[in-house]
């Protein structure tokens, strides 16, 4: 359809210089102008919701191991450099965009301008170039669209080539990982993408072109949820690893949703900074996640889901993976903030799973206590989860996301502390695990018990001066509530011990998450350090 293609600008022209013979440029689509591509995308299917699935082939995931940095001047120095920031020369980084460009020559492409931040003083402008329309339709529902007047002068901060066809088949020779390739250029603000058809490695790769430069201005980005008050009007961000109920927690009838993923504090408060949700809908329930179950309508996209001949999906199934999702634009959800932003945050909710049953269902954290656990990101892995796990595995991921994260997690949380110190936010701990004993012995905390204890923390129930210190997790345990909690909450619950048939078992398998803790930490002690952050977390006395 000939009223799809772009008219050409010079601005775009400039991104396309040294791709030929393009068929067809497709540019900013409507969701109307997508469907009409995919409908004719024989890779694609309608589901009985009216919203679109498509298989993303051989990987359903992100390959953390094929991403790369190219090792540059301007960067080099910034850079932590760990498994999953690895390293590649300038060499290569240039003989595969070249190979991205030649890829790229002589099909139709789709190009999606937009914005990552949703205010406007400090969003960064992005360009997405793509063969696949339902990686165009995924950056139209992930990123904030620009209007009409922004487009017409619209220069990219960020440019992503996805030739996610392309194979690398000289990577051993290149000292890559495999024939896939994700590759940063940070002077060029460039990503460069081949092999993988996921369309998550866009998302995640302009989150960590966020994380690189806007901690450097002073504006921590961060992995994490976030709501507000509808009658107080108070900021709350939740931040997790995955199974510790950050998206599940953070949507609330009281409260209206900012965003679910990715956030940026600045001087102005905090803002989102995509313009739509990206959700896992394995064993999706429409009862027990109305929210994400609602949302999954016409305009929405469907990832690796198992779906019949009538299009009726099996959101049970992962005979493809488990990792099946969707994404849609935030509009589709109806308790929201408009604006995408909100204040600086009274409170901050760090959620852990902890399946050894040992942490309380609440702890009030000191600035440099919150500093340690923002460091430590800890939750744990249960059996069953995974292959080879028999029994609970600590796991931990600095920063909630390290993997995101391309300076060293002791600079985003100097910036951490910063903030929540001007600010004077409330910081808590609050487990979602097991009570009792570990898994397989204890039981799991109720979701509606844990609710409690986030309208709690609302509430300011634990704002007193009645603490418990406990002096091998080194955390403060409120021992009792306010008496505006209502009876709510029963204070013998809050602690952890008492849930337990035998205190010196819980003394036990407390010393052995706190010894996790302590040898986890070592990589993030430096010499230079001006705190001996260690002293904040678990003690083995």
């Amino acid at each position: 359809m000939e009223s799809l293609t772009l008219k050409v600008d010079t601005g775009i022209m400039h991104s396309l210089s040294g791709i030929s013979n393009i068929t067809n440029l497709y540019h900013n689509l409507s969701y109307e102008e997508i469907l009409v591509h995919e409908k004719k995308n024989d890779k694609m299917m309608l589901s009985s919701q009216g919203a679109m699935a498509v298989d993303t082939g051989v990987f359903t995931g992100r390959s953390p191991k094929d991403k790369f940095f190219v090792k540059e001047v301007s960067s080099q120095d910034n850079i932590n450099w760990m498994e999953g920031n690895n390293p590649c020369s300038e060499a290569v980084f240039d003989e595969l965009y070249e190979k991205v460009l030649e890829y790229l020559s002589g099909k139709s492409l789709y190009v999606f301008d937009g914005f990552a931040g949703s205010f406007s003083n400090t969003r960064e402008s992005l360009r997405v170039i793509s063969e696949e329309v339902w990686q165009h339709h995924f950056c139209t529902n992930m990123f904030i669209s620009p209007s009409v007047n922004e487009v017409e002068n619209f220069s990219p901060e960020f440019t992503i080539y996805n030739a996610s066809g392309l194979k690398n088949e000289n990577w051993q020779k290149h000292g890559l990982n495999s024939e896939v390739f994700v590759i940063f250029h940070m002077e060029k603000k460039m990503i460069i993408i081949g092999g993988t058809e996921y369309t998550g490695e866009i998302k995640k790769g302009i989150f960590s072109m966020m994380n690189y430069f806007k901690p450097l201005e002073g504006i921590l980005t961060m992995h994490c949820s976030a709501n507000i008050g509808n009658e107080k009007n108070d900021t709350a961000l939740f931040f997790g690893l995955s199974g510790t109920g950050k998206t599940t927690l953070s949507a609330s009838s009281n409260r209206s949703l900012i965003g679910d993923d990715e956030h940026a504090w600045s001087d102005e408060g905090i803002g989102n900074i995509e313009g739509g949700c990206y959700a896992k809908v394995i064993n999706l329930d429409k009862d027990d996640e109305p929210l994400i179950y609602n949302a999954i309508r016409r305009n929405a996209l469907l990832e690796n889901v198992v779906i019949a001949a009538d299009g009726t999906v099996d959101y049970t199934s992962n005979e493809k993976t488990d990792n099946t999702r969707v994404s849609y634009p935030m509009e589709h959800i109806e308790n929201r903030v408009l604006a995408s932003r909100g204040g600086h945050p009274e409170n901050i909710i760090f959620l852990t799973c902890d399946a050894f049953g040992v942490l309380p269902p609440i702890s009030f954290l000191s600035s440099k206590q919150a500093m340690y656990h923002f460091v430590s990101g800890y939750t744990a892995k249960i059996a069953g989860t995974e292959r080879g796990i028999v029994e609970p595995e600590a796991t931990f991921s600095a920063c909630f996301g390290v993997t995101f994260m391309p300076l060293h997690p002791n600079y985003y949380a100097k910036l951490f502390e910063k903030k929540i110190e001007k600010y004077k936010t409330k910081i808590y701990l609050v487990n979602t695990g097991w009570s009792g004993g570990a898994y397989g012995i204890g039981q799991r905390m109720k979701i509606k018990f844990t609710r409690s204890i986030i309208d709690g923390i609302f509430n300011n129930v634990f704002v007193h001066d009645d603490y418990i210190k406990h002096p091998v997790l080194n955390l403060n345990i409120p021992a009792r509530v306010a008496d505006n909690s209502n009876g709510a909450i029963n204070s013998d619950l809050l602690l952890p011990w008492n849930a337990w048939s035998n205190r010196d078992d819980y003394e036990k398998v407390a010393r052995k998450l706190s010894g996790m803790f302590i040898e986890n930490f070592k990589k993030y002690e430096t010499e230079d350090s001006e705190v001996n952050l260690a002293s904040y977390g678990p003690q083995l006395l």
